[in-house]
């Protein structure tokens, strides 16, 4: 039974930026059952504890903006859960906020939109070369991309997914890119392969500030019951 859905933000620091999708589920499905809150679990033959992230975040990327959902079967407090999960989360994985969610909206990543990364490129990479390979890939139509995986290799179109791109110099001179990516289901960019498709030397470092996620009215949501219901 969801008695209550909390959404939790968190950051992933150096220290955490190792872990795999499934590690930082299990990191958090433990932390929140260290801390004493009871968790749902689904329906069926085999049961799973109903807790889910908003989008993977790539290994060995630090992030300011991620997002966890957990479905409790007894509610609680928000505050006080957010504390006593925090004490229970692996090194390098920090919780930073929490809001109560209906247990009936939408999934958390049917509302995600896109993702913002700073990528940081490599001493000696000059400012004028990074402008130029970012309006060659702006001004395109298309751009052809191929993503590995062991011994799977998928061909896409990149340029769809690249929402925005620009430039900035670091106080040091060295060259950063702010790009934001589409982060939707089965249209989701990623921020090593644009900096290939740019033609650049790879990123000394990748951070995700932030994902945006696109709130759906109560308005919208009752016009939809109404239609499911008709």
């Amino acid at each position: 039974m969801k008695a209550q859905r909390l959404r939790f933000r968190y950051r992933v620091t150096e220290a955490g930026c190792a872990l795999g999708q499934r590690e930082l589920m299990r990191a958090w499905e433990q932390a929140v059952t260290d801390a004493g809150l009871c968790l749902a679990f689904s329906e069926g033959k085999r049961k799973t504890a109903q807790v889910s992230v908003a989008a993977p975040l790539p290994q060995n990327v630090t992030s300011d903006g991620e997002l966890a959902e957990v479905y409790l079967s007894e509610a609680v407090v928000p505050g006080d859960a957010m504390r006593d999960v925090a004490r229970h989360l692996p090194p390098g994985v920090e919780a930073t906020g929490v809001e109560e969610i209906g247990v009936k909206a939408p999934s958390l990543q049917s509302q995600l939109r896109w993702a913002e990364y700073e990528v940081e490129l490599p001493e000696g990479v000059a400012e004028e070369q990074v402008r130029r390979a970012v309006e060659n890939l702006l001004s395109a139509k298309t751009v052809p991309a191929e993503y590995r995986r062991e011994t799977r290799v998928r061909e896409y179109d990149l340029r769809p997914l690249v929402l925005e791109l620009w430039v900035e110099v670091a106080r040091d001179g060295r060259v950063a890119l702010v790009m934001r990516l589409r982060a939707e289901p089965e249209m989701t960019g990623r921020a090593d392969q644009v900096v290939l498709a740019l033609g650049l030397p790879e990123a000394v470092r990748i951070h995700r500030r932030k994902l945006h996620v696109a709130e759906v009215q109560a308005a919208v949501l009752a016009y939809r019951r109404a239609g499911e219901e008709a």
